[in-house]
């Protein structure tokens, strides 16, 4: 099947700047479609970088950055954070400003797995907080003021939310990311059908087990070949390439009467949810 209709699209995806990640082969992916991109990062400093991008000299969003201009795709690297609304007004700025247009929204950006871990009655409250502050209102945040725009335009558009089975499972000791997550499956429903009318379509997708940075903590041996061979059916882990390809589809011409949908892409782990 031939994808079409992403042809000189501009499309913002937000927390894209890791070397091993979702957010940077969506990033790629898009462009490698038709795209100019405008993606974010923390801006993390390079102390903070994984030994492996720091071997490969890696520069965060302007790494990518090269990436997407060596497709002969334009690319716009913004340091942002989503909890903030300011900080989202000037992205939709700038977005403006430097690519005039905006039609796909993918909304990325997410907490780190950490000290979140807990039971519920062993929560910290502002971990708590910055979970859902990341997720969740993230998420709400950008939807808001780009979806404003998507309306303005008047010519439709896609939001891709990046969500997780954690959302469905609901698991012990995962209560902020799971209510996060959760979250974000609402409001993708409700905004499906506020925006129907305006031909914006709002779908997630909802990843299992992948292999990037955000698994470090597990490791790569013993311990995470069992915790695969115990959870997914088709027996290895993702790849955020995987991912990319869903939020392709969905934005296409040929994912054009798909909207207030949460696909899972997890090798089996979920059935029937």
């Amino acid at each position: 099947m031939e994808i079409t209709g992403l042809e000189g699209k501009v499309a913002i995806v937000t927390g894209a700047g890791r070397m091993r990640s979702i957010g940077r082969p969506i990033a790629v992916e898009l462009a490698r479609a038709g795209c100019d991109i405008v993606f974010t990062g923390t801006g993390r400093p390079p102390d903070r970088y994984p030994e492996d991008e720091k071997a490969a000299g890696w520069r965060d969003i302007h790494s990518v950055a090269d990436e997407v201009r060596a497709l002969d795709r334009r690319a716009v690297a913004v340091v942002s954070d989503v909890r903030d609304a300011g900080a989202i007004d000037v992205l939709v700025e700038t977005t403006l400003s430097e690519l005039g247009r905006v039609d796909i929204v993918v909304n990325n950006a997410g907490a780190a797995r950490g000290p979140d871990r807990v039971p519920v009655v062993d929560m910290d409250v502002d971990v708590w907080r910055n979970v859902i502050d990341t997720n969740l209102h993230g998420t709400f945040l950008m939807s808001r003021a780009f979806g404003r725009v998507l309306i303005e335009q008047g010519v439709g558009g896609s939001i891709v939310n990046i969500s997780s089975i954690g959302g469905k499972m609901m698991s012990a000791c995962t209560s902020a990311y799971a209510a996060s997550k959760a979250g974000v499956h609402a409001l993708t429903c409700a905004m499906a059908s506020e925006m129907g009318q305006h031909r914006v379509r709002v779908n997630a997708v909802c990843p299992g087990i992948i292999d990037t940075f955000r698994m470090d903590d597990v490791g790569r041996g013993e311990r995470w070949e069992q915790m695969i061979s115990s959870n997914v059916p088709l027996g290895r882990a993702g790849t955020g390439e995987e991912i990319a390809n869903m939020v392709i589809y969905l934005c296409s011409d040929q994912g054009s009467w798909i909207s207030g949908q949460l696909y899972s892409v997890d090798g089996g782990m979920i059935t029937g949810r």
